[in-house]
């Protein structure tokens, strides 16, 4: 390891596997930390060993009940500062409440924006995320923000099961263009685009208006960073093969998988699902079509840049 310098790997409680394969990657181990929920709510978190002069990452997935977990990493990073550790790096592989990047409307809050200023006001130097939904997030946050890209993860696995002969990429939105054109362009397939329109004051609804480009007799394989009830993305499938698509797969970093996600995903007109475990996918929410591919190796190699003062844009070149 580089100069006298100390990696220090603590874990909140929202997802402790993904910690444990990340710290496996890195041949570390978790710092014992004596986390823990008092009857009336409130969190309390000590570690039991010094982290004074270390340079910490904070592991936190941010999964049902996000607000708790949220707070859990909060209460983490505020014990580190005054525990005298050097740097502190928040690693939310699923930067929480991404999707209120901006106002659509007047007097809606920013709370992305929030997320980032509770995380430094906590005493966060740094922060660390995959398939962020929104790139402006990057400037939210007063310090570097490492965007990791799940694309090399998911794209191993699909250049060994899909056949590129007739592979068509599709966007589910006007929102995702800009990723699923690399997408095409790594694939070398044709793109097509999906033009939904959203209700502003109904959340995770949607309506497809019409298809861009040519899928009749193709394979589409469908890329966005996330899947939270799975009814737009549904739909869009069921639009894509009612325009003669010969099967549907879907790719996603983060799956959140809300409501009824898993029936959504199960429909007749979607042949596979593939995701990565930014979150769990616990075993209630598993189902035959889908794939779940780690996370924990690209992550394992982006605190590891970082903790040796390397490049983690090196890791992406050409990603996005």
């Amino acid at each position: 390891m580089a100069g006298q310098k100390k990696l220090v790997l603590i874990s909140g409680r929202a997802y402790p596997e993904l910690a444990e394969q990340v710290a496996a990657e890195l041949g570390a181990e978790l710092v014992p930390t004596d986390a823990r929920t008092f009857a009336n709510g409130e969190l309390y978190a000590r570690f039991d060993e010094s982290v004074r002069g270390s340079d910490a990452f904070v592991i936190q997935s941010h999964t049902n009940p996000i607000n708790e977990w949220l707070m859990e990493q909060l209460i983490i990073v505020d014990a580190l500062k005054r525990a005298s550790a050097k740097r502190i790096t928040v690693v939310a592989p699923f930067y929480p409440y991404s999707r209120q990047d901006k106002k659509g409307r007047g007097r809606e809050p920013i709370s992305a924006r929030l997320v980032a200023d509770l995380f430094k006001t906590a005493g966060a130097d740094r922060i660390m995320s995959v398939d962020l939904h929104a790139p402006q997030i990057q400037g939210f946050f007063d310090g570097p923000l490492d965007h990791l890209f799940a694309m090399p993860v998911l794209l191993e696995h699909f250049e060994k099961h899909l056949n590129r002969d007739d592979l068509t990429v599709v966007s589910p939105d006007m929102g995702r263009v800009r990723v699923a054109d690399v997408w095409s362009d790594r694939l070398g397939a044709p793109l097509a685009i999906i033009h939904k329109r959203r209700d502003p004051s109904v959340a995770n609804q949607a309506s497809v208006h019409g298809i861009v480009g040519d899928v009749k007799d193709r394979w589409c394989l469908m890329v966005d960073d996330m899947i939270d009830t799975g009814g737009t993305i549904s739909k869009a499938a069921e639009a894509l093969k009612q325009a003669g698509a010969r099967g549907v797969t879907i790719a996603a970093t983060h799956a959140i998988f809300s409501g009824k996600a898993v029936e959504h995903l199960s429909a007749d007109f979607i042949d596979q699902v593939v995701v990565t475990d930014t979150l769990p996918v616990p075993e209630e929410k598993q189902f035959d079509k889908l794939t779940v591919l780690s996370i924990a190796p690209l992550i394992a190699k982006a605190i590891h840049e970082v903790f040796e003062d390397g490049s983690v844009t090196s890791m992406f070149e050409g990603a996005a």
